[in-house]
């Protein structure tokens, strides 16, 4: 199970993947893509170094050398996964020509003192496979929960490791125009945890952005640019609505007209952002 590292404790990731259940021939290995990252082992669990490059899709890449499984389970650091996880993907068996598995991802469920971010994220069902795998002609499935057969992601080459987001789409356009189709596993169920601040949301919607704008030139007619007079009054509509609902006292209400506006002008703005991760780019991180 290659595994994208982040600044979580490694203990504490380790752990949490030692519960998964696995069969004989699985591998479990968290893939670390922080500068400096070094080999190590906890318990069953292999911690690969992958820091030569800090983009996620590099430490994927990474992470799939270290096992021979036919299937390959994707999870980010931000989720948490259920020990069953495994099981559940692989109770009905893949069609021989279905390359993907697209399990399901909740958003996690805010408390009472949660801030506007992760509250946000959570009414909007922001991680949900739902709405990527809604269009036929460019369905995809985000690899924060998702499983790849090893042979169709060998045949079309792994994920592209030079990018920082939309790697995940990329992948899934290339195996399906190669023949592989996608299956949807529902009860392959992980909870992902937000980012807790709006400039952290708003940061990670430019980098998304930037990711779209990307996929844009590699597979024209996938994700399409809004038009920004449009935005602009939907943006403003939805503003006003925000301060309505904060003045009848609805929270919910308040925070998705508050946000919806500032969200999609920050991924339509991160277009003009660089989506390969320069020298320079990877030395600030």
């Amino acid at each position: 199970m290659p595994f994208r590292g982040s600044s979580v404790d490694l203990d504490l990731l380790a752990e949490r993947l030692g519960t998964l259940h696995t069969e004989p021939g699985d591998t479990i290995t968290l893939a670390d893509n922080r500068p400096g990252a070094k080999d190590d082992r906890r318990g069953a669990v292999r911690i690969l170094g992958a820091g030569e490059r800090q983009t996620s899709y590099h430490a994927r890449n990474r992470g799939v050398q270290a096992g021979e499984a036919p299937w390959l389970v994707f999870i980010d650091a931000d989720v948490v996964a259920s020990p069953d996880l495994l099981d559940r993907y692989f109770e009905m068996p893949p069609d021989e020509r279905t390359g993907v598995l697209a399990g399901a991802i909740v958003d996690e469920v805010p408390s009472t003192e949660t801030g506007a971010a992760v509250r946000y994220a959570y009414l909007k069902h922001s991680m949900s496979q739902d709405t990527l795998l809604a269009n036929e002609e460019w369905a995809f499935a985000q690899t924060a929960n998702a499983a790849i057969r090893r042979e169709a992601f060998a045949q079309v080459g792994g994920f592209e490791p030079k990018i920082r987001s939309g790697g995940d789409a990329d992948l899934c356009f290339r195996l399906q125009a190669a023949g592989w189709a996608l299956e949807r596993r529902d009860g392959a169920t992980v909870v992902h945890r937000n980012r807790t601040t709006v400039a952290r949301m708003l940061a990670q919607r430019a980098r998304h952005g930037a990711g779209a704008a990307w996929l844009a030139r590699q597979w024209p007619g996938a994700m399409p640019r809004r038009q920004a007079l449009r935005l602009a009054f939907w943006g403003t509509r939805r503003a006003i609505h925000g301060g309505l609902a904060a003045a009848r006292g609805d929270r919910d209400a308040a925070v998705l007209g508050f946000l919806d506006g500032p969200s999609i002008w920050a991924y339509e703005l991160g277009r003009l952002l660089p989506n390969r991760a320069t020298p320079r780019m990877l030395a600030r991180r």
